[in-house]
């Protein structure tokens, strides 16, 4: 009976570290998303499944042109996963031919998915302040972020983390450019 217990107890302990250990890495270090829609094609594709790294940015900024995910302010649990185009500081300027300037100088995107912004928009500048981003999915004519007034700059505290691997489909699977 006593060694039953015992068994009984040691498996009990086993399960709760196992949980435990489990919550920590899901909360802090990282955790699985599903992109839902296309505002971020080619690159990522609706259904893609992705682990993002929520450790990276308590160290340091993001980068431009990283695959960032962060709430969308006007959704319960509704999560958008965007390219970071402006960094703190910068101004941000799309010319009506859709061109993209920060701080007068023409952004060269070489990121491997070509990105073409239809003309004829309005032309928009944004000055970022410290910690805001500025952030558009790779379809940019399909794509609702920081040029919408309900998305706009977004800040480095709401930045949940970096996508940086595709887990499925299968076929795809491998990091993220």
């Amino acid at each position: 009976m006593k060694e039953a217990f015992k068994e009984i107890l040691s498996t009990l302990i086993y399960l709760i570290v196992i949980f435990g250990l489990t919550f920590l890495f899901i909360t802090f270090v990282a955790q699985r998303t599903e992109v839902s829609g296309s505002s971020m094609e080619p690159t990522l594709q609706d259904g893609d499944s992705l682990l993002v790294d929520k450790l990276s940015y308590r160290f340091k900024d993001p980068k431009r042109f990283d695959i960032v995910i962060f709430p969308y302010q006007y959704g319960d649990n509704q999560y958008f996963i965007k390219r970071v185009i402006g960094l703190p500081g910068e101004t941000v300027r799309i010319d009506y031919d859709g061109n993209i300037f920060i701080n007068d100088e023409k952004l060269d995107e070489n990121y491997g998915a070509e990105v073409i912004l239809d003309p004829g928009r309005a032309e928009t500048e944004i000055s970022l302040g410290d910690g805001e981003f500025f952030v558009m999915g790779d379809n940019r004519n399909h794509s609702m972020d920081s040029r919408d007034i309900s998305v706009g700059n977004i800040q480095k505290k709401d930045i949940l983390g970096k996508a940086f691997i595709r887990i499925y489909p299968f076929s795809s699977f491998g990091g993220i450019n």
